[in-house]
C-alpha cells in the first residue's frame, strides 16, 4: 500500500490541543483500509506541548501522519493563510476534515464513506452524526449532532446540520471555492457545504462517526445569548448571501427558520421577553414551539421552564 498514490486527505487544524490531540490521532492511524490515506496535521504555532506529540505520530506513522509546523500562527492573520497552505498539502481525490481536539470512533468511516462516493459519482459529500462532549462536564451530552439534509435547498432553508468531522467530501468540487466565495462569515463550515452541495447530491449516514468536544472557548462556543446570537445571525447572513447569488427564491423561509432559531435560543438561554418578541415575529410553529412560548409568556412559569432547560428537558 505505500507505493499507491493517496486517496483521502485528512486536514488536521491544531492550536494547544496537548490535551486531546493524541485522541484525535489514534481515531487516524486506527482506520483500516484498502486505500491509502494522509493526515495534514497543522500545529498553528502551539505553545503547549503538542508539537512534541505530532512528532511523536508522525515519527511512528510516517506514511500516516504529515506535519506542518509553524513559527507565525496563520489563524490569527484572517487572510486565509491557513486554508491555502493546509489545502494546498493535500494529494487525495478526497478530504476529510478533524480538527485537533475532536476524534473520530469508528475504525471503518473513511472506508465506508469512500465505498459510497466512488459507488456514487454524482455526490460530492458524505457525513454522519457525531456525540458530543461536554469538556467543562466532563460527560457526553444527550443529543447527538448531526442531521440528515437531502439538498442544497434543504441545506440552505433548514440550516445547516453537517457535523465537519464527520465529512468527506471531493477535492475536486472546491478548486474554485476561494476564487468565487470570498466573504466571511463566523462559521467556515456552512459555506462550504452550500457551495458543494449546490454543485452536487449530498448523503447523510445515520451512524455515529465521531466524538465533538465541546470547549468553553473554542471558536464555534456559545458561552451566552449574545454570542449564540451572533452566530445564528452569521448563518443567517451566509444563507441569504447563497440565496442571492444563485438566485434561489428561498428567503421568506431562510427568514423564518432564522427568526426561529433566535426564538429557540432565547429561550435556551432563560432570555424570556427576547424570546417573546422573536415569537411575534412568526414563523413556522410546531407543538413544541407553542409549549415552549406557554413557558415564555407566563411568568409564574419562569422558574419551572429555567429547571426544565438546565436538565435538558426542554
Amino acid at each position: 500500500m505505500k507505493d499507491q498514490e493517496i486517496f483521502v486527505s485528512i486536514k488536521c487544524a491544531v492550536y494547544n490541543h496537548e490535551q486531546y490531540i493524541r485522541q484525535c490521532l489514534e481515531g487516524f492511524v486506527m482506520q483500516k483500509t484498502n486505500f491509502r490515506f494522509e493526515a495534514i496535521v497543522h500545529d498553528d504555532a502551539s505553545t503547549d506541548g503538542s508539537v512534541a506529540i505530532i512528532r511523536e505520530y508522525a515519527e511512528k506513522y510516517p506514511h500516516i501522519i504529515k506535519p506542518i509546523y509553524e513559527t507565525e500562527n496563520q489563524y490569527s492573520k484572517r487572510d486565509g493563510s491557513l486554508t491555502r497552505i493546509m489545502n494546498a498539502a493535500c494529494k487525495g481525490k478526497y478530504i476529510a476534515v478533524c480538527e485537533g481536539d475532536d476524534y473520530w470512533i469508528d475504525p471503518l468511516k473513511l472506508q465506508k464513506q469512500v465505498d459510497f462516493m466512488e459507488a456514487h459519482p454524482d455526490y460530492g459529500l458524505i457525513y454522519g452524526k457525531a456525540r458530543v462532549f461536554n469538556q467543562a462536564k466532563n460527560k457526553y451530552e444527550i443529543r447527538n449532532t448531526g442531521k440528515e439534509r437531502k439538498s442544497y435547498e434543504d441545506l440552505l432553508i433548514k440550516g445547516n446540520a453537517i457535523p465537519t468531522l464527520t465529512c468527506v467530501y471531493r477535492k475536486s468540487l472546491i478548486e474554485n471555492y476561494s476564487n468565487e466565495i470570498t466573504r466571511k462569515w463566523k462559521m467556515g463550515d456552512q459555506p462550504l457545504w452550500l457551495y458543494i452541495s449546490h454543485k452536487s447530491k449530498i448523503h447523510y449516514m445515520d451512524e455515529i462517526l465521531a466524538v465533538y468536544r465541546k470547549l468553553i472557548h473554542s471558536a464555534s462556543s456559545r458561552e451566552n445569548y449574545e454570542t449564540a446570537g451572533e452566530f445564528i445571525t452569521s448563518s443567517f447572513n451566509c444563507a441569504i448571501y447563497f440565496n442571492n447569488l444563485y438566485d434561489s427564491g428561498f428567503e421568506i423561509q431562510i427568514t423564518e427558520n432564522y427568526r426561529k432559531s433566535m426564538f429557540l435560543c432565547a429561550f435556551s438561554y432563560k432570555k424570556w421577553e427576547i424570546a417573546s418578541e422573536w415569537y411575534r415575529q412568526g414563523f413556522s410553529r410546531d407543538c413544541k414551539d407553542i409549549i415552549k412560548y406557554l413557558f415564555v409568556n407566563n411568568n409564574s412559569l419562569h422558574k419551572l421552564g429555567g429547571i426544565l432547560i438546565d436538565k435538558r428537558l426542554m
